[in-house]
């Protein structure tokens, strides 16, 4: 089986190093203190936390709140999670003081339970009833774990949705929030500036790339002996970023394994991975205004747009930040395009 694994959560023995986060998060977990958990797009947050979650018996409850449209649509998301862990008799009993009743029914292919509102329904009660209810099934010894992914998003679902939010969550007792973020800035905003609602909400934890050594370490305790050389090249052409790191790993273990290929097989490997993507970065590409088009293509060539004098800074300034919303873009202790084979396709093209 391929060692090295990409584009889901990542766990058992593909999960590497975290060590020191993993302890930190299950040390914060074991106390009443809420924890905010900040890290560009396929760093390992969610590998992370679900690594941490694994290993505790508590309930929990996982959101995303990419997937939430509305209020209304929040409220009804908390309920199915708690459908999930418990009865319906149980929840049912405890619902009896809910002001608006939803409307409850099983898919029937998938068994899933749907929960619905009437669409006029006050969005504000929902919210309101279905955090009371959260509240009144955890106790000391049942002790609940609620995950938002995503949580920048709290800031479109609805005005003044953050305030509802946070007013509710400052009342409830004998749970965890965690919460992930991939937005730096819009993170920061909402935990650390002083006129936030979440204005230190909880332990800021900010997640980076897994250290060279150790992600050296597992690329070779994985990768087949007779290529010595590969488990550096890869991380010179991935710069330990953790997603990209495994996919290219895993496509080397693959030429490596199944067509016994050695020299130059990480060069051969980035080019079809590359190829694979052709046609999503030309879409990609030409979704993008000229501003972030000629931002991309100075990254692409080792220079930092700031230090260009040929358009505004500010202009520059807010491309970038465009970019990073748009998860092209990350920034470490330099800005750098955030994927290597989009990189590649941007030298490539440039031409």
């Amino acid at each position: 089986m391929n060692p090295f694994k990409f584009g889901t959560i990542v766990d058992g023995d593909f999960f590497t190093d975290r060590t020191d986060e993993t302890t930190l998060l299950t040390q914060k977990l074991d106390s009443e203190n809420h924890l905010v958990l900040i890290s560009p797009r396929r760093f390992g947050k969610s590998s992370l936390v679900q690594r941490v979650l694994s290993h505790s018996s508590r309930p929990q409850i996982l959101l995303d709140l990419q997937y939430v449209m509305s209020v209304s649509d929040f409220a009804a998301q908390m309920l199915k999670a708690l459908f999930r862990l418990y009865p319906m008799e149980r929840l049912r009993h405890a619902m009896t003081h809910f002001r608006i009743s939803p409307t409850l029914s099983m898919d029937a292919v998938t068994g899933a339970l749907e929960v619905n509102f009437q669409p006029t329904a006050n969005a504000t009660v929902l919210l309101e009833d279905a955090m009371a209810l959260l509240d009144k099934v955890t106790s000391a010894t049942d002790r609940f774990i609620v995950v938002i992914d995503e949580f920048q998003e709290v800031m479109k679902i609805g005005k003044g949705f953050d305030r509802q939010l946070r007013s509710l969550m400052q009342r409830q007792k004998n749970l965890n929030y965690i919460l992930l973020g991939s937005q730096e800035s819009m993170m920061e905003a909402i935990f650390e500036n002083k006129k936030s609602p979440f204005y230190h909400f909880g332990q800021i934890i900010r997640l980076g790339k897994i250290p060279y050594d150790d992600f050296l370490a597992y690329i070779r305790n994985r990768m087949p002996n007779d290529v010595p050389s590969v488990p550096e090249e890869i991380l010179e052409i991935s710069s330990c970023h953790p997603y990209y790191t495994q996919q290219l790993a895993s496509q080397v273990w693959e030429m490596v394994t199944y067509r016994h290929l050695t020299d130059g097989v990480v060069q051969q490997a980035v080019d079809a991975l590359v190829r694979m993507h052709d046609l999503d970065y030309e879409r990609l590409w030409q979704t993008l205004n000229r501003t972030d088009r000629y931002t991309l293509r100075q990254l692409s060539q080792m220079q930092q747009p700031l230090r260009d004098r040929s358009q505004a800074t500010s202009t520059t300034y807010s491309s970038l930040l465009r970019l990073m919303k748009l998860g092209y873009v990350v920034k470490t202790d330099h800005y750098e395009i955030e994927d290597p084979f989009f990189l590649r396709w941007l030298r490539l093209n440039s031409n």
